[in-house]
């Protein structure tokens, strides 16, 4: 007989692996009726039978999990994911698969495909049966105007689905243009998905930081090991993989990412030519941002410090908590040349950004 999830977590926190929460606990039965469906054999096109009667194949069953940030949704999602039997499926970065959506719709267009999503939402039901998706959200009119056709094509055609968000699904691609195109597929999720709010009572991201170091200085062996110890323990030791984020046309990448932490080097992110938007884009996409090697900042790297303080007014303006290893502590990164008496406000953040209670 299959272990549940349950006895799974029970045993987990059991060992020390997981602290228990009640409210994760409760929501774990609601996985049942998706493992239920992905043990039985795939369903089958309808054939013959299928273009006679014109039926639409019931939709496979999804899940969409919602709450506050560091409630342990993405735990949740890995520990069903990992425990989901020897069936084809994605665990992937909602923005990271839409980015690949968009690819092949612009693939499907250049080949005068009538309907480009159908040959793309098709070639993603042949390949798996479960979809799981972390921190959905939609920002951009172009996923917003794909991603209901996207949803309702893949679960009819037997792939399930399970995301994370930290929205309610009726605030989905809030204030977003032209949204009333988007409503129908609020409505198809809330009818198709069993929608749950995930109420736990910790904030369980925040609670590993709380009172933690999140400022190494300087740049050394020290300081890496440690940086490498706090992306483990919020990651659960995921390498992580690019993010990357479509803006206006073009995309802006966070070099490793999971479960919505993001790290890179401080060149990364500031060496390009990047602005308030792509900013305001990391920002909105992450919880925690870790940023290696800042260096000295001077007249010498002028244009990098700007784009840096830019960096830090989005993070501070979305609490986001921000974690990093430096030349020097933040009040004596920038001491001299043009821009350095400016910067002693973004100083100042980054110091109250160093908080215990920051991003709670």
């Amino acid at each position: 007989m299959r272990e549940t999830l349950t006895e799974i977590y029970d045993r987990k926190v059991e060992a020390g692996e997981i602290r228990p929460d009640a409210a994760q606990r409760a929501a774990l039965p609601l996985f049942t009726p998706i493992l239920d469906w992905l043990s039985r054999p795939a369903p089958k096109s309808g054939g013959l039978r299928g273009l006679l009667t014109r039926a639409k194949p019931a939709p496979a069953p999804g899940l969409y999990l919602w709450g506050g940030v560091g409630r342990g949704k993405s735990m949740l999602m890995d520990l069903f994911v990992a425990h989901s039997g020897d069936v084809p499926k994605r665990r992937v970065h909602f923005h990271a698969f839409m980015q690949e959506i968009h690819v092949g719709l612009h693939a499907a267009r250049q080949r005068g495909e009538a309907d480009a999503l159908a040959p793309v939402a098709d070639k993603v039901a042949s390949e798996v049966r479960l979809l799981a998706f972390d921190e959905m959200q939609i920002t951009d009119i172009t996923d917003a105007m794909v991603v209901g056709r996207l949803f309702e094509r893949l679960m009819e055609a037997g792939v399930a689905i399970v995301t994370t968000s930290n929205r309610v699904p009726d605030d989905l691609y809030k204030d977003g243009l032209n949204r009333a195109l988007f409503l129908p597929f609020i409505a198809y999720l809330k009818e198709h998905m069993v929608v749950y709010e995930l109420q736990a009572e910790t904030d369980y991201r925040q609670h590993r930081l709380a009172g933690a170091q999140v400022w190494f200085n300087p740049v050394n062996a020290e300081a890496r090991a440690a940086m490498a110890q706090i992306w483990d323990e919020l990651t659960g030791h995921d390498p992580g993989t690019p993010l990357r984020l479509p803006l206006k046309g073009r995309e802006v990448v966070v070099p490793r990412a999971h479960n919505g932490v993001g790290r890179g080097r401080f060149w990364e992110f500031c060496g390009a030519a990047l602005g308030p938007a792509d900013y305001l884009a990391i920002a909105e996409a992450l919880r925690v941002l870790m940023i290696d090697d800042i260096p000295y900042l001077s007249a010498g790297n002028y244009n990098e410090a700007k784009r840096f303080v830019t960096l830090v007014d989005a993070l501070y303006e979305a609490r986001v908590r921000l974690i990093a290893s430096a030349a020097a502590t933040p009040e004596r990164l920038y001491t001299e040349g043009a821009g350095a008496f400016e910067f002693e406000r973004t100083a100042s953040r980054l110091r109250e950004m160093q908080g215990a209670d920051w991003g709670a």
